[in-house]
């Protein structure tokens, strides 16, 4: 692995180290940061100018969003768009272009980039903005680092007076239930589902809907992250079905009919795991996948129910699931979202979940949706290829910019990218 120091050693670097993808701080839950070569971002983390009058932010592509909360926040600025870690750098995050709990009104990461600066194949480091080299731009952000290595980026910062959450939580008992209020309340800032995956009949989608505004007063602070750790790998079949309708019957019935409101640190609200280390060794040793896919809001109660009824039927136990309202798309080729439905949920690595996410892929494809790039590990070309149906758009943006045969990870070549 490379791992430069600066942005020229950078440059003098991948020259001579293709076909090559970068990798930020290892985030992703797939293979789309492994490769023939990788180029550690690690030290490209500097913080280069900032203006207080207007928030804006130049930094490099190395600089976690942790480091930007820490620094910020205290001085009354937020990031516009966080996904569900704090601990991710900017350049993941625009490769990317990840999304968080207000999507609906915020869109994605890179509504709030003003621009980047990016290594290309040839070895020449060039800037891109929305105005400026515009196809690039676009491609890159949620490109996987496809059409090259981004150094640093300009964001646009939003300004806050107090750093707290005010939460309010929502009972619903079935899909129906919880699509509905997701539209009643979608002038929340920020609105998210913890749903049932193991519930079934009468209450097929029970969810908890979860709602967040922006508190107007306190204080300004950035905690720092005490995670509590987990004791060892777990055995393999902690986690099991019997388990998972227990853990998931406790956790709606622990919730009270009427609406619950509490004030949180945005840090618990944002982003509840960064706050268990090693959550992921729960699974046991052959880990997990997290299966997102997003569905076209015309279709999307159909297809939701049509896979609950399939993820209910199985053998297999589904903890975590979380379902989002999505906004409108944007003009990123590969970025994720689409107006729709968003259901993101883990499974325990075992050869039933592989066989049971095929037959969810066909129900996906079915109804126009496609799977996140960022938390896939195993989807087909064929499935990727209809759910990104710009993807040809995207080769062709790489072939004018140098990236063919020179930026390749194990999941492009999975999924069939020059």
């Amino acid at each position: 692995m490379a791992e430069p120091l600066s942005r020229q050693q950078c440059m003098r670097a991948v020259p001579g180290a293709l076909p090559l993808i970068a990798r930020g701080r290892g985030r992703s839950y797939g293979d789309s940061a492994l490769g023939p070569q990788v180029l550690s971002t690690r030290y490209l983390d500097r913080f280069h100018d900032f203006d207080p009058e207007t928030g804006v932010l130049c930094c490099d592509a190395g600089v976690s969003l942790d480091d930007i909360l820490r620094t910020f926040v205290p001085r009354g600025w937020f990031l516009p768009v966080m996904p569900g870690t704090r601990f991710i750098t900017v350049g993941g995050a625009i490769a990317s272009d990840v999304h968080g709990k207000n999507h609906h009104r915020d869109g994605t990461f890179s509504a709030h980039v003003a621009s980047i600066r990016i290594l290309l194949g040839n070895g020449e480091c060039v800037g891109a903005s929305p105005s400026d080299k515009a196809e690039l731009f676009h491609a890159t952000c949620g490109g996987m680092g496809l059409t090259g290595v981004i150094v640093s980026a300009v964001l646009r910062l939003k300004a806050i007076t107090a750093s707290d959450i005010l939460e309010t939580r929502i009972k619903t008992p079935n899909l129906d239930a919880v699509l509905e209020a997701f539209d009643a309340h979608a002038a929340s800032a920020y609105s998210v589902a913890w749903i049932d995956c193991m519930a079934r009949g009468t209450h097929l989608g029970r969810s908890i809907l979860v709602m967040g505004e922006q508190c107007t007063e306190g204080p300004l602070v950035a905690q720092q992250v005490k995670a509590l750790g987990i004791p060892g790998e777990m055995p393999s079949g902690l986690l099991n079905r019997a388990v998972a309708k227990m853990f998931n019957a406790a956790y709606y019935g622990r919730t009270r009919a009427n609406a619950q409101k509490s004030r949180k640190p945005f840090e618990s609200f944002i982003a509840p795991l960064d706050a268990i280390a090693g959550w992921s060794s729960l699974y046991g040793r052959p880990g997990f996948l997290q299966y997102q896919f997003v569905l076209p809001k015309a279709s999307g109660a159909d297809g939701l129910r049509e896979i609950l009824q399939h993820i209910g039927q199985s053998r297999l136990g589904a903890f975590l699931a979380v379902l989002k309202l999505f906004g409108d798309a944007n003009a990123n080729p590969l970025s994720f979202p689409l107006k729709g439905y968003s259901l993101a949920v883990d499974f325990k690595a075992e050869a039933a979940t592989f066989e049971l996410l095929d037959v969810l892929d066909s129900i996906v494809a079915a109804h126009g949706g496609r799977l996140y790039l960022a938390k896939d590990a195993r989807m087909s070309e064929a499935m990727f290829k209809a759910g990104y149906p710009r993807w040809q758009e995207f080769e062709d943006v790489r072939a004018r910019w140098h990236a063919h045969g020179k930026f390749m990870s194990t999941q492009s070549r999975r999924l069939g990218l020059a």
